[in-house]
């Protein structure tokens, strides 16, 4: 048993596998769409409505110094990301990374974590989406009922939040449809919310209060990191575009740059818009649910709050769509290797996209958004991305010192220094969630332990090869 936990799944077996699987995904993306991709993943949520939060309750003002800490964390993962993206263009991302350097209980503890920061991840966006919208509505003279629009709390239990279940449904279906049709949507609901942020820097700009960004630091440089690790859920995005490598014409050369250039896009960005948003509202009066739409209806600026809404509901959009794009193709990896059922990994003859694991993804995130409040769900969705940024990091390090021959279209500088930055960073913000985050994930895992000891690793194709080839051998000594 121990010799099949830790059994490596080599490269070559992962691209080969990838070349053959039946039908094959549909290649057409290239590294604009890629970038969009993760630009729109990227700019959402953390943006739109966890910078209110991160301000308010933890860091203030110095918001921006969280945005830039989370920031540097994630620069030192992108660029380990973006070395294996190059090198194993497989659409399980650190899931199959993981296979190849740490063997397969890693790789499966992995892809199971993966599983928690994208549904998770698209849970919150949609309960971000549904409040955006809310605003929206509200300033065309529409009021949507209290109880159709928040998740239940105790004592009020009969609530559902309606509109983040619909919009995880309709996303879902234009997913199951094709990658080509989900690129296009994409790169139009990004070009809006780009926009929206535009707007938001360019005209906030003339309203900010410097005396909003005193005392900076109220909360020390604790509530900067809390801070950090709330927001760090900002980030999410730039490792979903790995998970399409399997649908990139080029991977060897996009990935890298799709990667890295939505990442230290969307950091600019944030750092601006945090700071418009600080000087424009203090930071303990800024709204939870909207803070940028309202930040600009406290001045009296409501056309501008309408921008900012519908550009806020673009940007969820495009993060939903990436969030379960990515989670749907890491079932399809973790199926084809065999640890989950096979169908999970099959695709439809038509769309060429896994229609299963986009349909099951997009009823239990709907269903968890309709039910689940936003902060729970985002600190939930963190702890999840930091564990695999980790592993990514470290995975990195281990494969140059192990297979340090094997081309790499990209490489990582300063290795193995970039590749400790990022696991001591992440390490530092993972240990600055609250304990019940903890305690939520550990349950989380301990269910997946399950399921591998259970299924996974009696049906493991890996393992069956080495089977095989271990009987093949026997056999011959016999001979």
């Amino acid at each position: 048993m121990r010799e099949q936990l830790f059994r490596r799944k080599p490269a070559e077996m992962l691209l080969e596998e990838a070349a053959t699987h039946a039908g094959g995904l549909k290649r057409a993306l290239r590294a604009l769409d890629l970038t969009f991709l993760g630009v729109g993943a990227i700019v959402g949520a953390g943006i739109f409505v966890l910078t209110g939060v991160a301000a308010a309750k933890y860091a203030g003002p110095a918001v921006t110094l969280s945005f830039v800490v989370a920031g540097f964390a994630c620069a030192m993962a992108a660029l380990c990301y973006a070395e294996f993206a190059a090198m194993i263009p497989i659409a399980g991302s650190a899931y199959s990374y993981s296979y190849a350097t740490m063997g397969e209980l890693v790789g499966w503890i992995i892809g199971w974590d993966l599983v928690l920061e994208y549904a998770v991840g698209a849970a919150a966006v949609a309960v971000g989406w549904s409040g955006y919208l809310a605003v929206i509505l509200e300033g065309m003279g529409i009021h949507l009922p209290y109880a159709l629009t928040h998740a239940p709390a105790p004592g009020a239990l009969m609530q559902i939040d309606l509109p983040a279940l619909l919009i995880v449904l309709l996303i879902t279906g234009i997913l199951f449809i094709g990658i080509s049709e989900s690129a296009r949507v994409n790169s139009a609901i990004v070009a809006v919310k780009l926009f929206a942020i535009a707007v938001v820097i360019l005209v906030g700009a003339f309203y900010i209060r410097p005396a909003n960004w005193s005392p900076f630091v109220p909360f020390g440089w604790s509530g900067v990191m809390r801070g950090a690790a709330v927001i760090f859920f900002a980030y999410i995005g730039f490792d979903a575009v790995s998970t399409a490598a399997e649908e990139v014409v080029d991977p060897n050369r996009d990935l890298p740059i799709g990667i890295l250039a939505s990442l230290f896009l969307c950091t600019a960005l944030y750092i601006a818009v945090a700071a418009v948003l600080t000087g424009m509202a203090p930071a303990l009066k800024i709204d939870l649910k909207a803070p940028l739409a309202s930040a600009f209806v406290m001045r009296g600026l409501n056309a501008v709050a309408g921008i900012v809404s519908i550009g806020a509901v673009a940007g969820l959009t495009s993060v939903l769509l990436v969030l379960l794009l990515g989670q749907s193709r890491i079932f399809f990896a973790i199926s084809r290797d065999g640890l989950l059922p096979p169908i999970f990994s099959r695709i439809h003859p038509r769309f060429r996209t896994p229609y299963w694991p986009t349909t099951l993804t997009g009823i239990v995130v709907g269903l968890t958004a309709a039910l689940l409040p936003i902060q729970e769900i985002a600190e939930l969705a963190n702890i999840g991305t930091l564990f695999a940024f980790v592993l990514v990091c470290f995975g990195l390090w281990i494969l140059r010192r192990v297979d340090p021959a094997r081309p790499r279209p990209f490489r990582t500088p300063m290795v193995p220094l970039v590749p400790i930055l990022g696991v001591v960073s992440c390490g530092y913000l993972v240990l600055s969630l609250p304990l019940v985050t903890w305690i939520r994930f550990f349950v989380w895992m301990a269910v997946g332990m399950v399921v591998y000891f259970s299924y996974g690793r009696f049906h493991s194709r890996v393992a069956a090869a080495a089977a095989g080839d271990a009987a093949a051998r026997s056999a011959a000594s016999r001979g």
